[in-house]
């Protein structure tokens, strides 16, 4: 599966709040931030696209429990758990993609409250692959919301960690996807596969 410049990578919240010793930890969070340092450095030598998706809330946003919302205070604008891990880098000309600005939308997707969709439409990307936290909220919303934008969408298996609050939700989100008419696709194999062919 060659990587070319109409392919888009489209990281997703790898920030200090969702991995390890943050508000919302995915146990596996420093790992995908490594993993997906170096996929990032691949697609772009590749010539393709690559977006990093930012949760950055208001101090007051819906989604925390002390307005009535479900999750702890997390993301919270100019913070560091809103800051990305330490372990993730993104190459020159990548683009922060800031989202849930909004104090009363959640946008677990990349798409809701953002202009990801503009900035993929004006980069001439027609195929997205999709890594990031957590697999089963914010992951499986933009997966959904890009194949339901007509972007052929493909779910970077080992690049993805969930916060399984029940257990087995990364496992149901990845059938979800795939469902919803997502590929489902190892990073690894596309880095091996782009290096034996020399590209």
């Amino acid at each position: 599966m060659p990587i070319g410049e109409h392919d888009g990578l489209i990281i997703v919240d790898v920030q200090n709040d969702f991995c390890p010793g943050g508000a919302l930890a995915v146990p596996t969070g420093a790992q995908v931030a490594e993993t997906l340092t170096g996929v990032a450095a691949h697609f772009a030598a590749h010539g393709a696209h690559v977006f990093a998706t930012q949760d950055w809330h208001p101090a007051e946003h819906a989604s925390f429990r002390a307005q009535r919302g479900p999750w702890p205070e997390h993301c919270v604008q100019d913070t560091p758990g809103a800051q990305f891990h330490p372990a993730f880098a993104l190459p020159e000309g990548a683009l922060i993609v800031r989202k849930g600005t909004d104090p009363t939308k959640d946008a677990y997707s990349g798409f809701v409250d953002s202009d990801l969709e503009e900035r993929l439409r004006a980069s001439g990307v027609t195929r997205v692959f999709v890594g990031g936290l957590a697999t089963d909220y914010c992951v499986l919303n933009t997966v959904v919301d890009a194949v339901d934008r007509d972007f052929e969408t493909y779910v970077l298996v080992d690049a993805v960690g969930a916060v399984d609050v029940e257990p087995g939700d990364g496992q149901r989100a990845l059938h979800l996807m795939a469902g919803s008419g997502a590929g489902l696709v190892e990073a690894s194999a596309i880095l091996a596969e782009d290096g034996a062919s020399g590209e």
